[in-house]
């Protein structure tokens, strides 16, 4: 029996991508995946998809940067299956471009949804994972090799202020609430992305960066692997608590 089986993940930026990727890998392995993003049509497809190959998937319309929005995800993730395992935050933009184009708008649209929408996201679900006394999130922070790029500095900047936060968060609950990053190159699994790229110059880089990429699925198998791993050490329905550790034998007695 797979370690995610009957697990329940909450899944951001399901339509597409890493979180699509993500929620037929964690489907498979037999977890109840509740799939959010704004685009239904792809979700309802792919829950079916899920549902009709005897995996287990729901979905809800889900805009990141909407507290409201995120909040009512989490509700119906409770509502379904009464508690809430994990949460993979796959959400998120990359409308690259210099600086001093000031594309503000999409320096915004940058902040509010790689940003503001992990973090409403963590916001949701943190005060049912306290209460059941477990829970596992997972960040999802692609980052070019190499660091920061002439048109990358605001996507960076989004993604570095994730890492910082994710880091926080996990020294804040340590031992009850579980916290991954998962990091992997732009490459493919930001093509849908990249599509909406809409300075030229940026868009050529990203076209000769993503060449080498990580691929979707690659990113998809490290999430389960967290997944998976994270489970052996947390308590909890579902969860293998840790192995005890063999006593040490006692000194001798002359």
């Amino acid at each position: 029996m797979s370690a995610i089986q009957d697990t329940v993940v909450l899944v951001t930026g399901a339509s597409s991508g890493i979180g699509e990727a993500t929620a037929r890998r964690l489907a498979r392995r037999g977890a109840h995946v509740v799939l959010g993003a704004r685009r239904t049509e792809r979700l309802a497809a792919l829950a079916a998809e899920i549902n009709a190959t005897g995996g287990s998937a729901s979905f809800r319309r889900l805009d990141v940067t909407h507290r409201p929005d995120m909040e009512a995800f989490a509700e119906f993730a409770l509502d379904t299956h009464d508690r809430i395992d994990v949460l993979v935050n796959a959400a998120g933009v990359m409308p690259l471009s210099p600086l001093w184009q000031r594309k503000i708008e999409e320096w915004e649209l940058m902040i509010d949804v790689n940003l503001r929408g992990m973090l409403l996201g963590v916001a949701a679900v943190l005060p049912t994972m306290q209460e059941q006394g477990w829970g596992h999130i997972v960040n999802v922070t692609p980052v070019a090799m190499g660091g920061a790029t002439p048109d990358s500095a605001v996507y960076h900047g989004t993604q570095y202020a994730v890492q910082a936060i994710s880091e926080g968060l996990r020294r804040e609950h340590a031992g009850r609430v579980h916290v991954s990053l998962v990091s992997p190159d732009v490459a493919e699994a930001a093509d849908p992305l990249a599509e909406r790229i809409a300075d030229s110059y940026a868009f050529e880089r990203m076209r000769t960066r993503r060449r080498l990429t990580t691929p979707v699925e690659g990113v998809a198998r490290a999430i389960a692997g967290a997944i998976e791993g994270a489970r052996y050490g947390m308590a909890g329905p579902g969860w293998r608590p840790a192995p005890t550790p063999r006593p040490k034998p006692a000194a001798p007695v002359y």
